[in-house]
């Protein structure tokens, strides 16, 4: 069970964790024990309101695919437990990332002051590249 907010708690049948063998290093104990987790999660068929799905689904996100299921591997740790929990906090922080609303950019101007030192400190170089140049008799 993962406690989104007060109000919002995704139950465990609906997240499939398997256990997988881990890629890379690690010698003998990386090549016979499983303790990788591969976490899917399908967004649609999940109990999440509304909101959150649409947000999820909407995301750019390479561990959402087109079919909005959220694939997580968890591999970090060499223990399997430290690794689901590893996958389960990930999920958490995705959702919450997903509906975490930005704020609106405004543009701004540069003000008169810092446009008028831009110009003097351009010109100012502008004259010394000048007085690199030959000299005439």
């Amino acid at each position: 069970m993962i406690r989104i907010s007060n109000a919002i708690i995704i139950a465990e049948w609906q997240i499939e964790l398997t256990a997988i063998r881990a890629m890379g290093a690690g010698g003998q104990k990386v090549n016979k024990t499983s303790s990788a987790i591969h976490l899917r999660f399908d967004i649609k068929r999940s109990t999440l309101p509304d909101f959150y799905k649409n947000r999820l689904l909407a995301l750019s996100d390479s561990r959402v695919t087109k079919d909005g299921v959220v694939i997580i591997k968890a591999q970090s740790y060499r223990v399997q437990e430290q690794n689901r929990d590893d996958a389960l906090n990930r999920l958490k922080e995705l959702i919450l990332s997903a509906t975490a609303i930005q704020k609106a950019r405004r543009a701004t101007k540069p003000t008169r002051n810092s446009q008028r030192r831009r110009m003097d400190s351009k010109k100012r170089q502008g004259n010394i590249k000048v007085l690199r140049g030959k000299v005439h008799d």
